[in-house]
């Protein structure tokens, strides 16, 4: 199934196709079109594949693609391009969905000068003729984070300007001790119900590898205390055809110190009991308890002993699993332990009523978390107001150190407790595994999603992507209105941009595409002060002048290597020449004598427009007319 073949149905076909498949069919035909795509090429099942597939015209299409062959005349290739890029001339240009448009022998391109993913392109082989080629890239040819990012960036070219922020006021005034699921310790693609008391994973139904975290706004650090999770229903009803996904949903529950992951059971102090069976801590799993299905409730229970040593136990529908983490006073050292719930394509609720009984009773005494005096709990989290927030937007080509100059900067900075929006933190959140590559496009996706969400909840950010296209950076600045807004430009010299890129390939195994280095290099533009979009411009490495200088160069040698793009010849358009309004008008399509008067002779009825008699016939219509378009006669 081809992106030209669903741009060929019509805006009805559209909605139609999209309301079968359970989507959102509003929106203009460009988002439609980008709907029905990305759900074509996001893994969906056969059935819907066929549905998509019945609907397409039938018939040749015209070619969206063309490779380039091998030319053994190609010009020479200036050192540093070559060596950033390592383009190898045997591999055919067909990243389509990334192919910035260029008029021939354009030598630079202005800022916003991006095209739409997915739209056709036709290239030219050097010496050579067009070559159609079919279908998007191999299997084995894998595009990389820069890619998927850069496809998601374009997709700003022709968005409409965010609304401004409403102030909206508060709904609610929180009471600072009760115990509810924390809007500001949690994931943002957890969502929080209304009551505080459950939740859900934001987009189950389009990314189902992501797990969600979230924790409560109290915790304890001394004596006995207990909680009960129960797992309410599975999101993902029908168990998914992708072999990727394994276990079509997941729970974890159990304790964890305040600034750990929000993946329970991943790092060090946290401690989870994992839904298949298994006690996880520290990405460490063991055999332990049953697995769990709808209507099963979790008690989770932490003992502390009066020297600081802290035992954990969970119970399933009351029945007692046995010790699961014992820890030596030496370990938490007055931390506090917080609850805390992870949950793949489930709902969950946890009991925080203090007046509603306890599901299952809990053992022997043991408190429930709401039933402890408000001195006993600790909270952790306070609420924040929006002109206190800070969002950093990062910008720099693939490789250039943005990720280390990210968390560098958080380090520096606890205490603003930034949160990273990036492909590699959404990455981390699949814990399922799967294909990277279909974990990347899934990931971009789902991060376009996220900065909206985060532009609407307090806190403090930092956006860990490339943000080189000018209509990127300011359709995001403009949704964090009322933020501290702080651009970081990362734009290294030469032989170090080199030296980071061979560092990441070797250590992360990453290939980035050259098609898509080539072009990003090409729609990249350099932030400027704008004081209207941000508070704050800082160069991190190269000043302004010299990375300018630098990126004229990169621009020029891209333009080289890239194929050119011709565009295909418009079709005339036929239209009828106006008529001229001082002309008799024509009888067989205008009857005169049927307006009322006309015929009369004691009236002197004529049309407005005719500044001469019409019998007056010496008139010349050809002469010009004035820009006024009105002309005086003696």
């Amino acid at each position: 199934m081809k992106l030209a073949d669903i741009k060929k149905l019509k805006v009805a076909e559209l909605r139609s196709k999209l309301t079968e498949l359970g989507l959102d069919s509003r929106g203009l035909k460009v988002e439609l079109v980008d709907r029905l795509w990305s759900a074509s090429q996001s893994g969906q099942s056969p059935e819907h594949v066929e549905l998509l597939e019945d609907s397409l015209p039938s018939g040749p299409t015209e070619p969206a693609e063309v490779q380039v062959p091998t030319e053994s005349s190609s010009p020479p290739v200036v050192e540093c391009a070559a060596a950033l890029c390592e383009v190898n001339r045997s591999r055919a240009y067909t990243d389509t969905a990334t192919q910035t448009e260029l008029e021939p022998g354009s030598p630079a391109v202005s800022p916003g000068s991006e095209r739409l993913p997915g739209s056709e392109t036709v290239c030219q082989a050097e010496g050579g003729q067009l070559e159609p080629t079919g279908g998007p890239l191999s299997e084995e040819m894998g595009r990389g984070r820069a890619f998927y990012e850069f496809k998601e960036e374009i997709r700003y070219k022709r968005s409409k300007s965010p609304q401004p922020p409403q102030d909206k006021e508060e709904e609610e005034e929180w009471d600072e001790d009760k115990v509810r699921l924390d809007p500001y310790g949690r994931h943002l693609h957890f969502e929080v119900g209304s009551d505080g008391s459950c939740g859900q994973p934001r987009y189950w139904d389009r990314f189902p590898l992501l797990w969600s975290g979230c924790r409560l706004t109290h915790g304890v650090r001394q004596g006995r205390v207990g909680f009960e999770v129960r797992l309410e229903r599975k999101l993902l009803t029908v168990e998914s055809e992708d072999q990727e996904v394994k276990d079509s949903y997941g729970l974890r529950a159990g304790w964890s110190v305040g600034n750990s992951s929000l993946l329970l059971g991943e790092d060090e102090l946290s401690y989870a009991y994992d839904g298949c069976g298994q006690k996880v801590s520290g990405g460490n799993t063991e055999e332990y308890g049953e697995p769990l299905s709808e209507g099963d409730i979790i008690g989770c229970y932490a003992s502390f002993s009066t020297d600081g040593a802290v035992e954990f136990f969970f119970h399933k529908n009351s029945r007692f699993l046995g010790q699961a983490f014992y820890l030596s006073p030496s370990v938490l050292r007055g931390r506090v332990l917080v609850p805390h719930v992870l949950c793949k394509n489930c709902s969950v609720r946890l009991l925080l009523d203090p007046v509603t009984p306890q599901w299952y009773p809990g053992p022997p005494g043991f408190t429930p978390l709401t039933a402890l005096p408000a001195g006993q709990r600790v909270r952790t989290t306070s609420t924040p107001s929006r002109a206190q927030c800070e969002v950093v937007m990062m910008v720099g080509l693939p490789g250039s150190g943005k990720s280390f100059w990210a968390q560098t900067h958080m380090k520096q900075y606890p205490e603003k407790k930034y949160r990273l929006l990036g492909t590699e933190d959404l990455l981390t959140c699949m814990l399922s595994g799967g294909q990277r590559d279909r974990r990347l496009q899934q990931a971009s996706q789902c991060l376009t999603d996220l900065i909206k969400a985060a532009a609407e909840t307090p806190g403090n950010y930092i956006l860990d992507q490339c943000n080189v296209l000018f209509s990127a950076r300011r359709h995001k600045l403009q949704l964090f209105a009322g933020f501290r807004r702080r651009v970081v430009m990362v734009f290294p010299s030469t032989d170090e941009w080199k030296r980071r890129l061979s560092q990441r390939r070797m250590s992360d195994g990453e290939h980035i595409p050259e098609t898509a280095l080539l072009k990003l290099q090409v729609s990249c533009s350099l932030p400027e002060p704008q004081p209207e979009l941000m508070e704050e411009l800082e160069y991190a490495e190269l000043p302004q002048e010299q990375a300018q200088i630098l990126l004229t160069e990169y621009k020029e040698e891209a333009h080289r290597l890239l194929p050119p793009v011709i565009k295909p010849d418009k079709k005339p358009r036929w239209c009828k020449k106006r008529r001229h309004l001082l002309g008799p008008p024509p009888s067989n399509r205008m009857q005169w004598t049927a307006v009322p008067g006309w015929a009369d002779p004691r009236s002197n009825m004529q049309p407005r427009h005719w500044n001469l008699p019409y019998q007056q016939q010496n008139y010349d219509y050809n002469r010009s007319f004035a820009s006024s378009g009105s002309q005086s006669y003696s």
